[in-house]
């Protein structure tokens, strides 16, 4: 929380420097009582910089959150495939109750306490996992059903574990496909020409902290889209709840002690 904390004073007190740093080199290299023609050529384009940059990063921004929602449904689809797969192994009966369901487990209990923070790392999803899916998988496959009622469950069951491949996919590409370089360098170019095209306007108290609110504002947004970026790692990382929340079910299911 600490670390959060002070990555987003960094970015504020930043980009609100930098704002300023930009308009006094920009002042010690220009006419600082510029002609009226100059002033208003300033303004127009410091106005243009500004929305364009602000487009740039409004679009940046709902995209991010829409990527970060769209993994919280998608995790939560994940543990309702396997949430179906655990206790539709129960209904098929025999055998099949533990077979199928102990690698689910240990697959849900292998996503908390690997997986998440591999994909927060290095983005990628852990073999353990793809080891208990390929187990699970095997498994329902050999059923042998010998009722509509077993040969309706395992077909479910098979719909439900391809499902879970599909999602843990898709969560691995959340990982990996993170913001690129070209957006960081519009996003700091956009606040270092907004600082420059200031420079007509005299450096008096209430002129530089406009200036600071504008750049600190700046960081504020900066730092959302950073977070979200990835969110497996601090400080915008997304906590597997839903999965913590798939352990209580199976340990009330087996009349264990709930997992802390």
């Amino acid at each position: 929380m600490l670390h959060s904390v002070l990555l987003g004073a960094l970015f504020i007190s930043g980009t609100a420097l930098l704002v300023l740093s930009c308009y006094f080199v920009m002042r010690r290299f220009e006419d600082r009582n510029p002609s009226s023609q100059t002033r208003d050529l300033a303004n127009s384009v410091m106005l243009r910089i500004s929305a364009l940059h602000a487009l740039i990063l409004a679009l940046v921004f709902a995209q991010e959150m829409s990527q970060y929602q769209q993994l919280k449904l998608q995790s939560a689809t994940e543990a309702n495939a396997l949430a179906d797969i655990y206790f539709d192994a129960g209904r098929y009966g025999g055998a099949a109750a533990g077979t199928i369901a102990q690698p689910i487990r240990q697959y849900v209990e292998l996503v908390i306490s690997e997986e998440w923070d591999s994909l927060g790392s290095d983005g990628r999803l852990a073999s353990s996992t793809w080891d208990r899916w390929n187990t699970t998988y095997e498994r329902i496959l050999n059923l042998a059903p010998e009722s509509d009622r077993q040969r309706s469950l395992r077909d479910h069951m098979l719909t439900s574990v391809h499902t879970i491949a599909a999602t843990r996919v898709q969560r691995e590409h959340h990982a990996r496909n993170g913001l690129s370089a070209m957006f960081w360098f519009a996003a700091v170019s956009g606040v270092i020409f907004t600082g420059l095209a200031f420079y007509p306007y005299t450096p008096r108290r209430s002129n530089l902290t406009l200036l600071g609110l504008l750049g600190a504002f700046t960081g504020i947004i900066l730092f959302f889209i950073f977070a979200f970026s990835n969110p497996f790692k601090e400080p915008g990382a997304l906590e597997p709840s839903g999965f913590h929340h798939l352990i209580a079910q199976f340990d009330q299911a087996e009349g264990r002690t709930p997992t802390p």
